[in-house]
């Protein structure tokens, strides 16, 4: 058994590729039931960012696995396989956590050091918790991948200054409005972890450069509200429901939008009638997929910036972070060799000695139901019986021991421990 990773990230694939692949939140249930299905596939998390959609596997067939993975990907990509397969990264064993404890402390990230990755490394594995879709190799992967995002993040400078999209997005929106956010009204459409970011970013301006109004426009107000409440200033935000949205933009000059949704929310039509002449209409749209219908971008007054124009704006946001990198991947190996000793350490030894005592029962169980079925033996016969099972288990498990003894610590021992498990549900 190996454990391995496949996905596409924006460093090497376009961003409608992006979109299409994308697994919003209200699909995921399906999305993990459908791959559980699969033959190859047994333990699962699937990890959906604003950049990045990734499967995490343990997997019995690394080559048929893998192509179910890139055969899931290019069906939702609207591709072929051949085509999707240049697109799609594929890492196995170790470098599977190379590569997630890289995410979680914000490396692989277009903003670097963000904050919200954390989080989403986080929902992703409860969430395939919550499905039964995940299991102890996945659990304890994901489990330290949060931990060494939260430890580089306590001991580097990697997240100083506008550490994610949200902060990034707040600064761009004021960059491109003339005097920037100050006196403008802003809507927040979406109260997910996109929107509650933008919120904060928003609230904890200084005082001459904060909004004079801002609304939050969900579907569930309630979620809105609570949201608004637990910013500095909850007086200065009102909520809404989506059916108030269009009445709500014709009062607005900057709208953010970062709905967990597929396809678009906010027509041409609709920001075309919020438009007003004196007054024109930004529209920052961090949803992918988008939120916004392309058609909105060619209106007049009317300006949508996209994840492309954000991507550019946190290059700059960033710079002074590079100095920190050297520091977080030290970290990442510091924590790796750590993860590595524990899982040979979880390993060899407790599988070895789980299975000797599961065989030893069975042994002894087999033995006692013989016992009352041949009344004729005497007890030195039994004797004789006992003594001669336990040398034929221990001749039985000899070979399993020693390989397994010889390969602990090396992604093959890994398998045969993952696998001893599996077979004999250890």
């Amino acid at each position: 058994m190996s454990v391995v990773v496949v996905g596409l990230e924006h460093r090497r694939v376009p961003l409608d590729v992006l979109e299409r692949v994308a697994v919003v939140d209200s699909e995921l249930a399906e999305v993990l039931s459908g791959l559980r299905q699969r033959e190859n596939l047994s333990e699962l998390v699937v990890l959906s960012t604003c950049l990045r959609t990734e499967v995490y596997a343990v997997v019995d067939r690394f080559h048929d696995a893998v192509f179910e993975l890139q055969e899931f990907f290019a069906k939702r990509a609207e591709m072929a396989v051949e085509d999707l397969e240049s697109l799609c990264a594929v890492r196995f064993d170790d470098d599977v956590a190379t590569h997630l404890f890289s995410v979680a402390a914000g490396l692989e990230s277009a903003v670097l050091g963000e904050s919200e990755v954390l989080g989403q490394v986080r929902r992703a594995w409860e969430r395939s918790d919550g499905e039964h879709a995940s299991g102890p190799v996945l659990a304890g992967l994901f489990r330290e991948a949060v931990r060494v995002g939260r430890r580089a993040r306590a001991e580097t400078a990697i997240a100083r200054g506008a550490t994610s999209f949200a902060h990034a997005a707040v600064r761009m929106a004021a960059d491109r409005m003339d005097g920037g956010l100050a006196g403008r009204a802003v809507t927040v459409v979406g109260a997910g972890a996109i929107g509650s970011g933008i919120l904060g970013a928003l609230t904890t301006l200084s005082g001459d450069q904060r909004p004079r109004r801002i609304v939050v426009a969900n579907r569930t107000v309630a979620r809105a509200r609570t949201l608004a409440e637990s910013v500095p200033s909850p007086e200065a935000v009102s909520t809404v429901g989506l059916e108030e949205l269009p009445a709500t933009l014709a009062e607005t000059d900057i709208v953010f939008s970062a709905l967990d949704v597929k396809g678009p929310v906010l027509g041409a039509a609709e920001l075309g009638s919020a438009r007003r002449a004196d007054r024109p209409l930004l529209v920052v749209d961090l949803g992918v997929p988008r939120n916004v219908e392309a058609a909105a971008a060619s209106l007049v007054g009317v300006t949508v910036l996209g994840m492309d124009e954000l991507r550019e704006a946190v290059s700059r946001v960033t710079e002074e972070r590079h100095a920190e990198v050297d520091d977080v991947l030290a970290i990442v190996a510091e924590e790796l060799d750590r993860y590595r000793a524990a899982e040979r350490g979880r390993g060899a030894a407790p599988v070895i000695a789980a299975l000797r005592a599961r065989l030893e029962s069975l042994r002894v169980a087999e033995l006692e139901r013989q016992r009352s079925l041949q009344r004729g033996l005497s007890p030195e016969d039994w004797a004789k019986i006992d003594e001669a099972s336990q040398a034929a288990l221990a001749k039985l498990l000899h070979q399993p021991t020693m390989l397994l003894k010889e390969t602990a610590g090396t992604p093959r021992g890994q398998r045969l421990v993952e696998a001893l498990r599996a077979l004999f549900d250890l």
